[in-house]
């Protein structure tokens, strides 16, 4: 039997332990972050492993997806699926063959038996006790029978064809406590984890509370950082560490994060937020933000600054500054977080994100982007990039002024209700637009000023109407930037079409 050296005398170990049965999820990337921080900041180490034995949900790219997306925010791991260390495999599905003596020791020692009840029946007891106001546990099948009864009834339970699952006898009267890392002394008696409680299932397959034990020791894994709803877990696990008598590992559990617009913990099945990095990505929300904002969930640095990298979060990183209380996810925090990491870096370590977001609007094609194309866009993208929370906000804030001009709608239409006084204004502007020798945004601003002196019209009876008759915006950039970049003969064509149609 493979056996790990003595906690005491190793480093310290975390992993992060993905099931491939969906996308990287924001709490689970909470998980592997503050894992990845732990370890760093202590000189430690960081293990990725695969917990893919729940074969029926696992997806095909489940695994993929997880390991490109940690990578996207930034980590790296010491050992894991694509990093073989000396203690793998590091799939769970390949470790079947470490588990199964391990689970036969257990049986031959009289720690587990093999259990027949079916689900059905499983299902009718589970039934009985709710409708009694009982908590749900398994009741030992074989209570009060003698070996000659017992063996007779297992005999006959073959004889049906019925397959059955291993579970572990829990000890009678004994409590379980450790030191947790994030909430202190913790404490559950043995009567709370619901009876004898499988290892092994039906189709032979180990049960995440065995399997994860094994792993966890035989991959040396000194500390344990997960979510608090796997406090319940962690009795049935120290009852595995304490048959094979393994040293325990410190266990961490970091709070809930909960819906700020609901108030419920944030699940999969939630659909009001975003919950998986990839639609952050698709979004255009950069790595940096992203990381940023999910360490702050349920973790505070010292001061009052919010805005910093991965390397001073691990510099940094101090788990007594762990949350003991639930953590908030607030998207429009979020959002914020990422405009100040937008306004940080520059305008070209955005526009490969910006270019995709235009063509997946169809806003432009590959044969668009000629090197005059993309120097118009790259100014284009200057004038919004310090209003946009996420790149895909580029379409919103583009589209009708630079790429379409849909019909204007009534909140701009009653800016141009006084006809006489804005035809005065949108005419003079174009008489002065096309007399302009050069169309940029500095020649232009003096021109609206001039406007303003020859009509007497100022203020927002001014700039507004030049402003929506050209974008189709109410509101926008700098307006002689915007349309020195729409371009003189689009400016005057816009003006015509609005003078004319005021005029009919």
């Amino acid at each position: 039997m493979k056996e790990a050296r003595n906690l005491a005398n190793k480093k310290l170990r975390v992993r992060y332990a993905p099931s491939p049965t969906g996308h990287l999820h924001i709490g689970n990337a909470r998980t592997a972050l503050f894992n990845y921080l732990y370890a760093r900041h202590n000189k430690g180490k960081f293990i990725i492993r695969i917990e893919d034995t729940d074969q029926k949900r696992n997806i095909a790219d489940g695994e993929r997806s997880q390991l490109d997306n940690l990578k996207w925010l930034g980590l790296d791991w010491d050992e894991g699926p694509d990093k073989p260390g000396d203690v793998g495999p590091y799939r769970q599905s390949e470790r079947l063959e470490i588990y199964k003596p391990l689970i036969q020791n257990l049986l031959d020692r009289g720690l587990a038996y093999e259990s027949y009840k079916t689900e059905d029946e499983l299902s009718a007891e589970r039934e009985r006790q709710i409708e009694a106001g009982e908590t749900p546990r398994y009741i030992y099948e074989f209570a009060g029978m003698t070996d000659e009864e017992r063996e007779a009834k297992i005999a006959e339970a073959k004889a049906a064809g019925l397959t059955p699952v291993v579970r572990f006898k829990v000890p009678v009267g004994k409590v379980y406590g450790w030191e947790d890392i994030v909430k202190g002394h913790i404490e559950i008696g043995a009567e709370q984890v619901g009876g004898d409680w499988v290892i092994q299932k039906r189709d032979g397959m180990p049960t995440y509370n065995f399997a994860v034990v094994v792993d966890d020791h035989m991959m040396e894994i000194s500390d344990v950082l997960r979510g608090d709803d796997h406090i319940s877990n962690t009795p049935k696990q120290m009852m595995i560490y304490e048959a094979f008598g393994w040293d325990v590992p410190k266990f961490g559990h970091m709070t809930l994060i909960i819906n700020t617009e609901t108030g419920k913990k944030l699940s999969k099945r939630d659909e009001s937020v975003l919950q998986f990095i990839e639609q952050y990505r698709e979004l255009g929300y950069l790595p940096d933000a992203m990381v940023n904002f999910i360490i702050l969930l349920g973790w505070s640095p010292v001061g009052e600054d919010e805005i910093f990298s991965l390397k001073e979060f691990v510099k940094m990183f101090d788990s007594e500054r762990l949350s003991k209380s639930p953590a908030k996810f607030d998207g429009k925090k979020l959002e914020w977080v990422n405009n100040q990491w937008l306004k940080k870096i520059s305008t070209d370590d955005i526009m490969p994100s910006i270019l995709h977001q235009l063509a997946a609007a169809d806003l432009i094609t590959p044969a668009d982007l000629d090197a005059e194309k993309l120097t118009w866009l790259h100014r284009m993208t200057e004038l919004y990039k310090d209003q946009m929370s996420f790149t895909n906000q580029i379409v919103e804030f583009s589209k009708d002024t630079f790429f379409e001009m849909p019909e204007l709608n009534d909140e701009a239409k009653e800016e141009l209700v006084d006809t006489d006084d804005v035809i005065k204004v949108l005419s003079a502007f174009r008489d002065h637009a096309q007399a302009l020798e050069f169309f940029v945004a500095a020649a232009i601003a003096p021109e609206i000023k001039a406007v303003q002196k020859e009509t007497g019209i100022k203020g927002r009876k001014l700039f507004m109407p030049i402003r929506i008759a050209t974008s189709h915006e109410m509101h926008g950039p700098a307006l002689p930037e915007v349309l020195e970049l729409i371009g003189r003969d689009t400016v005057v064509a816009r003006l015509d079409k609005i003078i004319s149609e005021l005029k009919a």
